[in-house]
């Protein structure tokens, strides 16, 4: 009895690797191996820097946010101080937004922040 190698599902995973590695330079792009663990490596970076990016833009935002905060007198810790104590419920995203398309909005969160420390 001849052996069965079930060799149309075996050529589908080798066609699934080798279209996910398109664009790979070299043999990471047309030899089954390497472009297996090429893409296993890239789907690995892929998660780990979807989460760096998270920490990333909230870094911008805490810079952002401390350049606006220095421009009204007050420093970035005593400001989110300011706002939790005042009541002010925005993250930081938003926050940084208002400082950078509304100065003069940023400038009232910013008094309020002060008045609630004094």
């Amino acid at each position: 009895m001849p052996r069965a190698t079930n060799a149309p599902a075996s050529r589908e995973r080798r066609r699934r690797a080798l279209a996910a590695a398109r664009g790979f330079r070299g043999g990471r792009s047309r030899l089954f191996r390497t472009a297996t663990e090429s893409v296993d490596r890239a789907r690995k970076m892929a998660t780990e820097h979807r989460k760096l990016k998270k920490r990333d833009y909230r870094s911008l935002w805490i810079i952002r946010l401390g350049a606006a905060c220095r421009t009204q007198g007050i420093s970035y810790s005593r400001f989110i101080e300011g706002i939790t104590k005042a009541g002010i419920r925005l993250n930081r995203k938003m926050l940084s937004e208002i400082a950078l398309h509304d100065p003069q909005g940023f400038a009232a969160i910013a008094q309020a922040a002060r008045a609630a420390l004094a």
